[in-house]
């Protein structure tokens, strides 16, 4: 049982430093409404957002994030 416990939290610590590269890897969204306005939304990378680097890190981010809530009940448990 300790040995399990020891893999699950060398992979807890892992995903916990991927989650955090992931989320400072991302751009800000500074530009808000304004951007909007201004046309920023009708770029080519407005209209394929999923298919770039951010749309990327959103989905690496979003399973990270589910990796890490589903470890940290499992080591809360154990």
């Amino acid at each position: 049982m300790e040995v399990l416990k020891i893999i699950i939290t060398v992979i807890f610590v892992i995903a916990c430093i991927a989650l955090s590269v992931c989320v400072l890897a991302q751009e800000g969204k500074s530009a808000g409404l304004s951007g909007s306005i201004s046309g920023l939304a009708d770029t080519y990378w407005g209209k394929n957002r999923s298919r770039s680097k951010e749309g990327g890190l959103l989905k690496a981010t979003i399973a990270l994030s589910a990796v890490f809530y589903i470890f940290s009940i499992i080591l809360n448990v154990i």
